[in-house]
């Protein structure tokens, strides 16, 4: 008997159209996606572990060569100038971007100690502490107020936090120191206020900028009362979400090196 029915093949059916058109099947273009993702992931890996190499390290090691750099251009011009007589001079107006000042704090360290720049922009603060413009000075009533990186660009207030109440923060200028006190009571308590209501230690947001007024936590335009410093970095660590302020007090008025050749005994404290 002769069939008349369609006839049969035993040939797998073809791929659809758009499948031969790349000459590859659905699961080789999902392997070749899934491939070219993961090498992108990993490329965008090495780039951001060098990125944080470099904030966390290379930054460090660029500051420290401009902390160096600055500390000798200040012991050259210090060398200069003559002795003083009675109390170290307040430095007059100093230009941005210009070293006036050498920070030392002895609770972070022995030999811790940074040079201070006028200015807290980027160029000033990535070589170390920048001073506010249009604060006190060190010595004056008011308000010395400071700004430093936390992490990265030689992290100088990277352990700011460890700071408690009474610990000395020395800041020395051309012919002389003057030395500061954490505020705080004798418990420990950073957060116990002065007199006129200045704590030892506050977190705050970026905007809350009345902790570097005359009298810290003040209005802007308020005399002054008393001789404060303060220091401010970012918080917490790895992020700039809020500030770490610390605020310290005008401990007497300040010596000589004539007086103290090797500086107050409240560096060798720590």
């Amino acid at each position: 008997m002769t069939s008349t029915g369609a006839p049969t093949s035993t040939e797998a059916p073809a791929p659809p159209t758009e499948w031969r058109r790349y000459g590859r099947t659905a699961g080789d273009r999902w392997r070749t996606l899934v491939s070219g993702l993961g090498q992108t992931l990993v490329t965008a890996g090495v780039v951001l572990l060098l990125f944080v190499v470099y904030e966390l390290w290379i930054t460090d090691l660029f500051s420290a060569r401009d902390q160096d750099r600055l500390a000798d251009r200040l012991q050259t011009e210090w060398s200069a100038q003559g002795p003083a007589a009675g109390v170290p001079t307040t430095p007059a107006e100093v230009p941005v971007g210009q070293p006036f000042a050498v920070l030392h704090v002895p609770r972070l360290g022995e030999d811790w100690s940074r040079v201070v720049l006028e200015g807290t922009s980027e160029d000033q603060l990535s070589q170390g502490p920048g001073h506010y413009a249009g604060t006190a000075m060190p010595g004056e009533q008011g308000n010395l107020a400071l700004a430093g990186h936390r992490v990265g660009r030689g992290s100088p207030f990277l352990d700011l936090d460890r700071l408690q109440p009474g610990d000395p923060i020395v800041v020395e200028v051309a012919d002389g120191w003057f030395t500061y006190r954490v505020l705080g009571d004798a418990s420990g308590d950073l957060s116990a206020r002065d007199p006129n209501g200045v704590p030892g230690q506050e977190i705050v947001t970026p905007a809350d900028v009345q902790v570097i007024a005359p009298t810290p936590g003040g209005t802007a335009d308020a005399a002054p009362t008393g001789a404060y410093l303060t220091l401010t970095t970012c918080h917490p660590r790895y992020s700039a979400r809020q500030r770490l302020v610390v605020h310290a007090v005008l401990d007497g008025p300040g010596v000589t090196r004539a007086q103290a050749p090797d500086g107050p005994p409240a560096l060798t404290e720590g």
